[in-house]
Protein backbone atom coordinates (compact mmCIF):
# COMPACT_ATOMS: atom_id res chain seq x y z
CA UNK A 1 0.00 0.00 0.00
CA UNK A 2 1.38 3.37 -1.04
CA UNK A 3 1.87 6.32 1.06
CA UNK A 4 0.54 9.41 0.57
CA UNK A 5 3.23 11.61 2.20
CA UNK A 6 5.85 9.73 0.49
CA UNK A 7 7.01 7.89 3.58
CA UNK A 8 6.88 4.37 4.65
CA UNK A 9 8.12 2.75 8.17
CA UNK A 10 11.42 1.27 7.87
CA UNK A 11 12.44 -1.60 10.29
CA UNK A 12 13.26 0.41 13.26
CA UNK A 13 9.51 2.17 12.77
CA UNK A 14 10.79 5.66 12.00
CA UNK A 15 10.06 6.66 8.61
CA UNK A 16 11.72 6.03 5.22
CA UNK A 17 11.36 7.50 1.75
CA UNK A 18 13.54 7.79 -1.39
CA UNK A 19 15.50 10.91 -2.41
CA UNK A 20 16.72 11.81 -5.97
CA UNK A 21 19.76 14.14 -6.30
CA UNK A 22 17.46 17.32 -6.14
CA UNK A 23 16.35 16.12 -2.60
CA UNK A 24 19.94 16.52 -1.37
CA UNK A 25 19.78 19.99 -2.18
CA UNK A 26 16.60 20.25 -0.88
CA UNK A 27 18.06 18.79 2.59
CA UNK A 28 20.47 21.11 2.74
CA UNK A 29 18.43 24.37 2.55
CA UNK A 30 16.04 23.27 4.83
CA UNK A 31 18.41 22.67 7.65
CA UNK A 32 20.35 25.74 6.49
CA UNK A 33 16.55 27.52 7.40
CA UNK A 34 16.62 25.61 10.55
CA UNK A 35 19.50 27.68 11.47
CA UNK A 36 22.14 25.21 11.37
CA UNK A 37 25.82 25.03 9.79
CA UNK A 38 26.22 22.21 7.34
CA UNK A 39 29.32 20.84 7.14
CA UNK A 40 30.43 17.77 4.66
CA UNK A 41 32.03 17.12 2.25
CA UNK A 42 33.96 18.75 -0.81
CA UNK A 43 36.90 18.50 -3.22
CA UNK A 44 39.55 21.03 -2.87
CA UNK A 45 43.45 21.21 -2.98
CA UNK A 46 43.81 17.56 -4.42
CA UNK A 47 41.74 15.82 -1.45
CA UNK A 48 38.07 15.57 -0.52
CA UNK A 49 38.19 17.75 2.26
CA UNK A 50 35.23 18.72 5.30
CA UNK A 51 34.11 21.92 4.67
CA UNK A 52 30.85 24.13 4.84
CA UNK A 53 28.30 23.45 1.89
CA UNK A 54 26.16 26.52 1.00
CA UNK A 55 24.89 24.05 -1.59
CA UNK A 56 24.66 20.16 -2.01
CA UNK A 57 26.09 21.00 -5.80
CA UNK A 58 29.14 21.08 -4.32
CA UNK A 59 29.34 17.52 -2.88
CA UNK A 60 32.13 15.70 -4.95
CA UNK A 61 30.29 13.88 -7.49
CA UNK A 62 32.05 11.70 -9.62
CA UNK A 63 34.91 12.10 -7.58
CA UNK A 64 36.49 9.07 -5.61
CA UNK A 65 40.00 8.05 -4.37
CA UNK A 66 42.94 5.73 -4.60
CA UNK A 67 44.11 4.79 -0.96
CA UNK A 68 47.49 3.27 0.16
CA UNK A 69 49.62 3.04 3.37
CA UNK A 70 51.56 6.61 2.50
CA UNK A 71 49.47 7.33 -0.48
CA UNK A 72 45.95 9.27 -0.74
CA UNK A 73 45.03 10.17 -4.43
CA UNK A 74 41.69 11.83 -5.54
CA UNK A 75 40.57 10.31 -9.02
CA UNK A 76 37.56 10.76 -11.25
CA UNK A 77 35.18 8.39 -11.44
CA UNK A 78 32.89 6.99 -14.33
CA UNK A 79 29.53 7.78 -12.85
CA UNK A 80 28.49 10.41 -10.80
CA UNK A 81 27.96 9.19 -7.00
CA UNK A 82 28.41 11.82 -4.53
CA UNK A 83 29.68 9.47 -1.58
CA UNK A 84 31.36 6.69 -3.08
CA UNK A 85 34.82 7.81 -1.37
CA UNK A 86 36.87 7.04 1.61
CA UNK A 87 37.94 8.54 4.68
CA UNK A 88 39.79 11.93 4.06
CA UNK A 89 42.27 13.61 5.92
CA UNK A 90 39.93 15.14 8.29
CA UNK A 91 37.27 14.02 10.71
CA UNK A 92 34.08 15.19 12.11
CA UNK A 93 36.80 15.62 15.11
CA UNK A 94 37.97 18.89 14.26
CA UNK A 95 34.46 20.30 14.24
CA UNK A 96 33.52 19.13 17.66
CA UNK A 97 37.19 19.44 19.40
CA UNK A 98 39.06 21.84 17.59
CA UNK A 99 42.74 22.08 17.04
CA UNK A 100 43.03 24.96 18.66
CA UNK A 101 40.92 26.85 21.23
CA UNK A 102 41.42 30.23 23.29
CA UNK A 103 40.68 30.02 27.08
CA UNK A 104 41.35 33.27 28.15
CA UNK A 105 43.27 36.33 28.12
CA UNK A 106 44.44 39.14 29.77
CA UNK A 107 45.20 42.77 29.80
CA UNK A 108 47.23 45.12 32.33
CA UNK A 109 45.76 48.25 32.77
CA UNK A 110 47.51 51.67 33.43
CA UNK A 111 47.79 51.31 36.76
CA UNK A 112 49.36 48.15 36.08
CA UNK A 113 46.03 45.98 37.40
CA UNK A 114 45.11 43.15 35.13
CA UNK A 115 42.05 41.98 33.79
CA UNK A 116 40.89 38.31 32.93
CA UNK A 117 38.62 37.74 30.26
CA UNK A 118 36.91 33.96 30.33
CA UNK A 119 36.39 32.57 26.68
CA UNK A 120 32.80 31.47 26.49
CA UNK A 121 32.42 28.42 24.25
CA UNK A 122 30.99 29.65 20.25
CA UNK A 123 27.31 28.92 19.60
CA UNK A 124 27.06 26.84 16.78
CA UNK A 125 24.60 24.46 15.12
CA UNK A 126 25.66 21.54 13.27
CA UNK A 127 24.78 19.66 10.34
CA UNK A 128 26.92 17.08 9.24
CA UNK A 129 26.04 15.38 5.75
CA UNK A 130 27.84 12.27 4.94
CA UNK A 131 29.16 11.35 8.10
CA UNK A 132 30.36 7.27 7.38
CA UNK A 133 29.78 4.88 10.05
CA UNK A 134 33.31 4.31 11.16
CA UNK A 135 33.37 7.70 11.89
CA UNK A 136 29.42 7.83 13.74
CA UNK A 137 31.07 5.24 15.76
CA UNK A 138 34.33 7.56 16.34
CA UNK A 139 31.97 10.75 17.56
CA UNK A 140 30.04 8.16 20.07
CA UNK A 141 33.60 7.01 21.61
CA UNK A 142 34.52 10.94 21.57
CA UNK A 143 30.96 11.23 23.38
CA UNK A 144 31.88 8.99 26.18
CA UNK A 145 35.54 10.51 26.54
CA UNK A 146 34.32 14.54 26.05
CA UNK A 147 31.30 14.71 27.82
CA UNK A 148 30.29 11.08 29.65
CA UNK A 149 32.90 11.48 32.61
CA UNK A 150 33.51 13.63 35.91
CA UNK A 151 35.05 16.50 33.75
CA UNK A 152 32.95 17.69 30.48
CA UNK A 153 34.92 19.59 28.01
CA UNK A 154 32.49 22.54 27.65
CA UNK A 155 33.63 23.49 24.42
CA UNK A 156 32.80 19.82 22.89
CA UNK A 157 29.85 19.93 24.70
CA UNK A 158 28.82 22.90 23.15
CA UNK A 159 29.36 22.02 19.41
CA UNK A 160 28.55 18.44 20.13
CA UNK A 161 24.70 19.27 21.98
CA UNK A 162 21.76 18.78 19.11
CA UNK A 163 24.14 18.64 16.41
CA UNK A 164 22.41 16.44 13.37
CA UNK A 165 24.11 13.37 12.41
CA UNK A 166 23.39 12.07 8.50
CA UNK A 167 25.38 9.08 8.12
CA UNK A 168 26.16 7.31 4.57
CA UNK A 169 26.85 4.11 4.62
CA UNK A 170 29.62 2.53 2.97
CA UNK A 171 29.71 1.12 -0.37
CA UNK A 172 32.51 1.39 -1.89
CA UNK A 173 35.28 0.86 0.97
CA UNK A 174 38.89 1.97 0.58
CA UNK A 175 41.81 -0.24 0.49
CA UNK A 176 42.95 0.46 3.92
CA UNK A 177 39.11 0.61 5.39
CA UNK A 178 39.04 -2.25 7.78
CA UNK A 179 35.89 -1.20 9.72
CA UNK A 180 34.63 -4.68 9.30
CA UNK A 181 37.33 -5.65 12.01
CA UNK A 182 36.34 -3.05 14.41
CA UNK A 183 32.88 -3.91 14.18
CA UNK A 184 32.01 -0.42 13.39
CA UNK A 185 30.58 -0.64 9.75
CA UNK A 186 30.42 -0.35 6.76
CA UNK A 187 26.55 0.12 7.57
CA UNK A 188 25.09 2.25 10.26
CA UNK A 189 23.51 1.01 13.17
CA UNK A 190 22.58 4.01 15.67
CA UNK A 191 23.19 7.22 16.94
CA UNK A 192 21.87 9.13 13.29
CA UNK A 193 19.43 11.85 12.46
CA UNK A 194 18.81 10.82 8.93
CA UNK A 195 21.18 7.85 7.46
CA UNK A 196 20.99 7.63 3.53
CA UNK A 197 22.43 4.49 1.03
CA UNK A 198 23.50 5.85 -2.34
CA UNK A 199 21.89 3.54 -4.81
CA UNK A 200 23.38 4.44 -8.75
CA UNK A 201 22.35 2.05 -11.11
CA UNK A 202 19.45 1.41 -14.11
CA UNK A 203 17.40 2.70 -12.42
CA UNK A 204 18.52 6.15 -11.81
CA UNK A 205 20.94 7.83 -8.80
CA UNK A 206 19.15 7.83 -5.75
CA UNK A 207 19.32 7.71 -2.23
CA UNK A 208 17.52 5.29 0.13
CA UNK A 209 17.14 7.33 3.06
CA UNK A 210 16.12 7.10 6.75
CA UNK A 211 15.03 8.71 10.13
CA UNK A 212 16.69 7.97 13.32
CA UNK A 213 14.95 10.39 15.63
CA UNK A 214 12.47 12.77 15.79
CA UNK A 215 14.18 15.77 14.02
CA UNK A 216 15.22 13.32 11.24
CA UNK A 217 11.61 12.50 10.62
CA UNK A 218 10.87 15.77 10.79
CA UNK A 219 13.50 16.69 8.45
CA UNK A 220 12.68 14.11 6.08
CA UNK A 221 8.95 15.12 5.79
CA UNK A 222 9.84 18.27 4.45
CA UNK A 223 11.88 17.13 1.96
CA UNK A 224 10.87 16.01 -1.94
CA UNK A 225 10.69 12.56 -1.80
CA UNK A 226 9.25 9.17 -2.91
CA UNK A 227 8.22 5.61 -1.59
CA UNK A 228 10.75 3.76 -0.68
CA UNK A 229 10.51 0.54 -2.84
CA UNK A 230 11.72 -2.71 -2.28
CA UNK A 231 14.23 -2.85 -5.35
CA UNK A 232 15.78 0.16 -3.73
CA UNK A 233 16.27 -1.41 -0.38
CA UNK A 234 17.35 -4.55 -2.27
CA UNK A 235 19.93 -2.97 -4.32
CA UNK A 236 20.89 -0.33 -0.87
CA UNK A 237 21.39 -3.30 0.90
CA UNK A 238 23.18 -5.56 -1.64
CA UNK A 239 25.71 -2.58 -2.36
CA UNK A 240 26.43 -2.04 1.48
CA UNK A 241 26.84 -6.43 2.15
CA UNK A 242 29.36 -6.13 -1.07
CA UNK A 243 31.34 -3.36 1.13
CA UNK A 244 31.85 -5.76 4.18
CA UNK A 245 33.35 -8.21 1.93
CA UNK A 246 35.76 -5.96 0.24
CA UNK A 247 37.44 -4.35 3.05
CA UNK A 248 41.02 -3.33 1.97
CA UNK A 249 42.46 -4.83 5.29
CA UNK A 250 41.89 -6.64 8.23
CA UNK A 251 43.37 -7.03 11.84
CA UNK A 252 43.85 -10.70 13.32
CA UNK A 253 40.74 -12.64 14.33
CA UNK A 254 42.13 -12.48 18.43
CA UNK A 255 41.20 -10.10 21.13
CA UNK A 256 43.11 -7.44 20.72
CA UNK A 257 43.63 -6.06 24.00
CA UNK A 258 44.71 -9.50 24.88
CA UNK A 259 46.73 -9.13 22.35
CA UNK A 260 48.75 -5.63 23.19
CA UNK A 261 48.74 -6.86 27.16
CA UNK A 262 50.38 -9.89 26.35
CA UNK A 263 53.07 -8.46 23.75
CA UNK A 264 54.82 -5.39 25.33
CA UNK A 265 57.90 -7.15 24.93
CA UNK A 266 57.54 -8.45 21.66
CA UNK A 267 60.48 -7.71 19.13
CA UNK A 268 58.12 -6.45 16.31
CA UNK A 269 58.49 -2.81 18.26
CA UNK A 270 61.85 -2.79 17.07
CA UNK A 271 61.22 -3.51 13.81
CA UNK A 272 58.06 -0.95 13.78
CA UNK A 273 59.93 2.26 15.49
CA UNK A 274 62.69 1.95 13.25
CA UNK A 275 60.65 2.99 10.55
CA UNK A 276 58.54 5.65 12.79
CA UNK A 277 59.13 9.16 12.38
CA UNK A 278 57.75 10.39 15.42
CA UNK A 279 55.82 12.98 13.76
CA UNK A 280 52.43 12.25 15.38
CA UNK A 281 50.73 12.11 11.92
CA UNK A 282 48.66 9.14 12.91
CA UNK A 283 47.66 10.72 16.10
CA UNK A 284 46.20 14.45 14.53
CA UNK A 285 44.38 12.50 11.29
CA UNK A 286 42.98 9.62 14.14
CA UNK A 287 38.85 10.62 14.33
CA UNK A 288 39.23 9.84 18.40
CA UNK A 289 42.29 10.84 18.98
CA UNK A 290 41.99 13.55 21.71
CA UNK A 291 44.72 14.53 23.99
CA UNK A 292 45.62 18.33 24.65
CA UNK A 293 47.94 20.64 25.69
CA UNK A 294 47.89 24.26 26.57
CA UNK A 295 50.20 27.20 25.68
CA UNK A 296 50.23 30.83 26.47
CA UNK A 297 51.34 33.70 24.51
CA UNK A 298 51.82 37.70 24.73
CA UNK A 299 52.29 40.43 22.47
CA UNK A 300 55.46 42.13 22.39
CA UNK A 301 54.65 44.81 25.23
CA UNK A 302 53.49 42.39 27.58
CA UNK A 303 50.45 43.75 28.36
CA UNK A 304 48.50 40.86 26.63
CA UNK A 305 48.37 37.93 26.96
CA UNK A 306 46.37 34.48 25.60
CA UNK A 307 46.37 30.75 26.96
CA UNK A 308 44.78 28.08 24.17
CA UNK A 309 44.35 24.41 24.46
CA UNK A 310 45.63 22.93 21.31
CA UNK A 311 45.78 19.50 19.96
CA UNK A 312 48.83 17.27 21.13
CA UNK A 313 50.61 13.91 20.53
CA UNK A 314 51.81 11.26 22.92
CA UNK A 315 54.33 11.13 19.86
CA UNK A 316 55.73 14.33 21.03
CA UNK A 317 58.75 13.77 23.39
CA UNK A 318 57.19 16.16 26.13
CA UNK A 319 54.25 15.28 26.13
CA UNK A 320 55.49 12.82 28.72
CA UNK A 321 57.43 15.25 30.23
CA UNK A 322 57.66 15.45 33.97
CA UNK A 323 60.25 17.17 36.16
CA UNK A 324 62.95 13.88 35.97
CA UNK A 325 62.84 13.95 32.20
CA UNK A 326 60.54 12.38 29.60
CA UNK A 327 58.60 8.99 30.54
CA UNK A 328 58.95 7.83 27.29
CA UNK A 329 62.29 8.84 25.68
CA UNK A 330 62.30 6.28 22.57
CA UNK A 331 59.91 6.28 19.21
CA UNK A 332 60.09 2.96 20.65
CA UNK A 333 58.14 3.20 23.78
CA UNK A 334 55.78 5.96 22.34
CA UNK A 335 54.68 4.05 19.34
CA UNK A 336 53.56 1.00 22.10
CA UNK A 337 52.15 3.48 23.96
CA UNK A 338 49.10 4.50 21.43
CA UNK A 339 49.27 1.45 19.86
CA UNK A 340 48.30 -0.35 22.83
CA UNK A 341 46.12 2.38 24.53
CA UNK A 342 44.32 2.47 20.85
CA UNK A 343 43.26 -1.12 21.03
CA UNK A 344 44.10 -2.47 24.24
CA UNK A 345 44.03 -0.13 27.60
CA UNK A 346 41.25 1.95 25.76
CA UNK A 347 38.55 -0.48 27.44
CA UNK A 348 39.79 -0.11 30.54
CA UNK A 349 39.37 3.79 30.60
CA UNK A 350 36.16 3.86 27.93
CA UNK A 351 34.48 0.40 27.16
CA UNK A 352 35.74 -0.03 24.21
CA UNK A 353 38.90 -0.11 21.64
CA UNK A 354 39.48 3.25 20.27
CA UNK A 355 39.86 2.52 16.55
CA UNK A 356 37.10 2.61 14.40
CA UNK A 357 39.07 1.04 11.28
CA UNK A 358 38.77 4.15 9.21
CA UNK A 359 42.34 3.55 8.15
CA UNK A 360 43.35 7.34 8.36
CA UNK A 361 46.67 6.54 10.19
CA UNK A 362 47.31 4.17 7.47
CA UNK A 363 47.00 6.45 5.10
CA UNK A 364 48.82 9.59 6.70
CA UNK A 365 51.60 7.84 7.90
CA UNK A 366 54.75 9.31 5.49
CA UNK A 367 56.39 5.95 6.30
CA UNK A 368 53.34 3.62 5.45
CA UNK A 369 53.07 1.84 8.77
CA UNK A 370 49.78 0.08 8.70
CA UNK A 371 48.52 -0.80 12.64
CA UNK A 372 46.88 -3.93 10.95
CA UNK A 373 49.89 -5.21 9.34
CA UNK A 374 51.63 -4.69 13.05
CA UNK A 375 48.55 -6.54 14.71
CA UNK A 376 49.09 -9.19 12.45
CA UNK A 377 52.65 -9.24 13.20
CA UNK A 378 52.01 -9.39 16.85
CA UNK A 379 49.85 -12.15 16.49
CA UNK A 380 52.60 -14.11 14.65
CA UNK A 381 54.84 -13.69 17.45
CA UNK A 382 52.84 -14.44 19.88
CA UNK A 383 51.90 -17.72 18.53
CA UNK A 384 55.73 -18.79 17.59
CA UNK A 385 56.20 -17.97 21.29
CA UNK A 386 53.33 -20.16 22.94
CA UNK A 387 54.36 -23.34 20.49
CA UNK A 388 57.80 -23.07 20.76
CA UNK A 389 58.99 -25.65 23.26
Amino acid sequence: MSDPAGTQGCPGGRPEAVLDPGGLEALVQVLKRRGRTVIGPTVRDGAIVLDELDSAAILPYGWGVELEAGRYRVRRREDGSAFAHSAGPQSWKSFLHPERVRQWSADRGPGGGLTVHAEEPENVSYAFLGVRPCDLRAIRILDRVMSGGRYRDPTYLSRRTGAFLIAVECTEPGATCFCVSMGSGPAVDDGYDLALTEVLDDGGHRFLCRSGSDEGAAVLAELPRRVADEPTRATAAHRVREAAERMGRSMPPVDLRTLMRDSLEADRWDDVTARCLSCGNCTMVCPTCFCTTTEDVTDLTGDHAERWRRWDSCYDLDFSLLHGGAVRATPRSRYRQWLTHKLGTWHDQFDSSGCVGCGRCIVWCPTGIDLTEEAQALHQEATQRENTP
